[in-house]
């Protein structure tokens, strides 16, 4: 098959998988108990106001005809508008993903490197100290519930030491304007160093705890990988080459024991951007995780349909884009 070819059969693939989770999730916020105008309006207000509401909102509707009617609109671009604000939910969305990008990216970072660097160290040095304790230190941040994580160091470094702010994503006392919607970059866009280190600040504690969580993911992925090629063939006739250690491992190894651990990456990275709702609510960050949260409390159908769509969407485009260039560095792939 042509990488042509690939890229396509792939594309034409994901519309179904998001047509499917978009019935899905359309049932099941229907099928849950609980009435959104009811939340919305709260139980006092006379029934004559509900049933408007209800009939304003399309609820009255059936349900085939209220989930065709929201469907052809999104082919439109409109994702509804929230029945909390009344606003549409594509510009909350909006609002509300460049927080979600810096965070997961800066977490992204840590958890690579921490990943990469810590398996590689770990598989040359395979059953001794130093592997032992990656193994560990993988198991065991695999194994910890993120939201405590996040509270421990919130107690450590932002209540007892004073180090860092606890949440959110810039003090209020600071005057700024965003331009892109990413501070860190808006900050030096701007030249506000202020702005900037406050900004880096409110985001070390959510993305650290955040990156050491996933980096015992791909700790552990490298280093296996990289145990198996360490002992191919390759490898023994470039040490037995004289090659230097560094370069055998770093240049030869890695290249080889990254291929296949590129896709868990990718598919890594659509997870943080569609799934950091523990970490953003732990930490009081204003992105799409601790917006899905409060829209599921208050029942605002339009606005979790919305985020789950945005959602599905991010974790298919970046799936296609990981395996479009697994397809390039792995021709087998397509076939």
């Amino acid at each position: 098959m042509s990488l042509k070819n690939y890229i396509l059969t792939r594309i034409l693939l994901a519309v179904p998988m998001i047509i499917i989770l978009l019935a899905f999730i359309f049932l099941i916020l229907r099928i849950i108990p609980g009435d959104p105008v009811l939340a919305m309006l709260g139980g006092k207000a006379p029934k004559e106001v509900i049933e408007q509401k209800r009939h304003e909102l399309g609820l009255d509707k059936p349900l085939p005809i209220q989930f065709f009617d929201y469907f052809f609109g999104l082919f439109k671009g409109d994702f509804g508008k929230s029945t909390l604000t009344g606003r549409p939910v594509l510009d909350e969305l909006k609002e509300r993903f460049p927080a979600t990008v810096e965070l997961t990216l800066f977490a992204f970072v840590i958890a690579v490197l921490i990943g990469i660097f810590g398996g590689t160290e770990a598989a040359k040095r395979k059953d001794k100290l130093p592997d032992v304790l990656a193994r560990f230190f993988a198991i065991f941040m695999y194994a910890i519930p993120i939201f405590w994580f996040g509270l421990m160091l919130q107690l450590l470094f932002g209540v007892m030491l004073r180090w860092l702010p606890v949440a959110g994503r810039i003090s209020p006392a600071i005057q700024f304007e965003p331009i892109t919607g990413l501070y860190i970059i808006d900050s030096l866009l701007r030249g506000n160093w202020k702005a900037f280190v406050d900004v880096v600040k409110h985001l070390i504690m959510p993305g650290t705890a955040l990156g050491l969580v996933i980096s015992s993911i791909f700790l552990r992925m490298v280093r296996n990988n990289m145990v198996l090629v360490l002992s191919k063939d390759f490898v023994k006739a470039a040490i037995a080459r004289g090659i230097e250690n560094k370069s055998v491992l770093y240049r030869h190894a890695l290249k080889n024991a990254l291929v296949p651990i590129m896709t868990v990456m990718g598919m890594q990275l659509a997870l943080l951007l569609a799934g950091a709702v523990l970490t953003e609510t732990t930490f009081s960050w204003p992105g799409l995780g601790s917006y899905l949260v409060l829209k599921i409390r208050y029942r605002d159908f339009p606005a979790i349909q919305g985020a789950v769509v945005f959602f599905a969407i991010i974790v298919v485009v970046i799936s296609i884009f990981v395996d479009i260039i697994n397809a390039i560095v792995d021709p087998r792939v397509r076939y």
